[in-house]
């Protein structure tokens, strides 16, 4: 069986993958690391002000901010002195250059494009697929050819969370279960939306009585099982 990559696929101002810009890792991390925190404060009174210290409580009571965005670091390691899909490299900043240029601003986008991190196939809710923004990146390149070429490099990375709104609603507010047809939907790509997994379709078609998947009405409201 074929080792499984970790990929990072920059995406378009609608959300799809360019895969012609698709980075595949030389070698998968040895590790990554998740973070996220979550909002939570004192509780307030109808005044505004935060609850006064009770005597009979441990603690003061408290109230939800709100969620904060997920942080993934991850580290890479390039080498040009082994083979690249069967090619010698003379320089390792041809491997590292893509993954830079997710730091700089895209003419097309006015802004650094939002990546598709992925590694293999996970359980829904999972770390991967990871949607974000590269927010920080060090590369380390540590071993020189003769013209003062890099040769090896480690680098750095970090990405916060990028969350499409209506699809963060329709995840955790129940009564957002709706999705309406737009010019252009196909079966693969609303499953690929919904659920991250374009194979998933049957379920929204048994859900909606779609006799016929092939016809989507544009405009048409579908209900979306969980």
């Amino acid at each position: 069986m074929a080792l499984t990559k970790l990929e990072i696929t920059p995406l378009d101002q609608r959300g799809n993958r360019l895969l012609r810009k698709r980075i595949k890792a030389q070698f998968n991390p040895d590790s990554y690391s998740i973070s996220k925190t979550v909002g939570w404060s004192d509780l307030r009174s109808e005044g505004g002000d935060a609850s006064a210290p009770n005597r009979k409580l441990n603690a003061p009571p408290l109230e939800f901010d709100g969620g904060h965005r997920r942080s993934l670091t991850l580290n890479l390691f390039f080498d040009a002195t082994e083979l690249v899909r069967g090619k010698r490299i003379s320089d390792v900043r041809k491997l590292t250059n893509p993954v830079a240029a997710l730091a700089r601003i895209e003419r097309t986008l006015g802004y650094p494009p939002i990546v598709r991190i992925a590694w293999g196939h996970a359980p829904r809710g999972s770390d991967f697929p990871f949607t974000g923004v590269m927010t920080s990146l060090t590369q380390n390149f540590t071993l020189f050819s003769d013209e003062g070429k890099p040769l090896r490099a480690d680098l750095a990375a970090t990405f916060v969370e990028f969350l499409n709104p209506d699809m963060d609603l329709r995840e955790t507010d129940p009564e957002l279960t709706t999705r309406q047809l737009r010019r252009g939907d196909t079966r693969a790509s609303i499953a690929a939306e919904v659920y991250q997994d374009p194979r998933q379709w049957r379920r929204i078609a048994d859900a909606n009585q779609l006799d016929d998947p092939r016809r989507l009405d544009v405009g048409r409201t579908l209900s979306i099982p969980d």
